[in-house]
């Protein structure tokens, strides 16, 4: 008889055994160690070091890439033509025309000889000289020297005149000016130097 009564635990489980639907107990979640948890927290930190040494390279390697890529397209500078034209003998009035200094660094000067191009550099420091229209001469800003129209020097540190461009007419009548062919003061009467009108 001692086989038939069962004990109040034994009772409990019975219906649970039975029942299908009946919840499954759970089991308790193991709780990490401090040890564990110190050991993810590494592994953590490593993954962060790899991905920014791995982060790093690659930054490295893309600025190597650009820079042997750079190497295949070398700067070039553009510079403006040396020899162009300036329009026609007709086009100017006897005195000193300015319109070229900015773009070209020329003035285009006419008298009663003809028409000559003066190159706007100092002779001194290479300075531009700006045209005094009413004093009648070209004045260097940056150290004095000063220039009568035809480019003689006569005031301050310069060594000599201004040099005069190549100045000669094209097949249509119009004035190509060549600055890579310049005169100095003992050459103005050279051909290029000056065209007579």
């Amino acid at each position: 008889m001692a086989d038939e009564t069962t004990s109040p635990e034994s009772a409990e489980e019975t219906p649970r055994a039975l029942d299908p639907l009946a919840s499954k107990p759970t089991k308790p979640k193991k709780r990490l160690s401090n040890a564990d948890e110190d050991e993810k927290r590494v592994d953590r930190v490593r993954m962060r070091r790899r991905d920014a040494v791995l982060h790093m390279m690659a930054g490295f390697l893309t600025l190597n890439l650009f820079a042997a890529m750079k190497f295949f397209f070398p700067r070039t500078l553009f510079e403006p033509k040396t020899k162009f034209t300036i329009g026609y003998p007709t086009d100017y009035e006897i005195g000193v025309d300015t319109k070229w200094q900015a773009s070209r660094r020329i003035w285009v000067v006419k008298n009663t000889e003809g028409i000559f191009v003066v190159l706007a550099k100092c002779t001194h420091l290479g300075c531009t000289p700006d045209w005094k229209g009413v004093e009648n001469k070209f004045k260097c800003p940056c150290h004095g020297s000063g220039f009568t129209a035809e480019g003689i020097n006569f005031e301050g540190p310069a060594p000599r005149p201004l040099d005069r461009c190549s100045v000669e007419l094209n097949a249509s009548g119009e004035m190509v000016v060549d600055k890579l062919r310049l005169f100095r003061a003992d050459q103005f009467d050279s051909d290029g130097a000056l065209l007579r009108t």
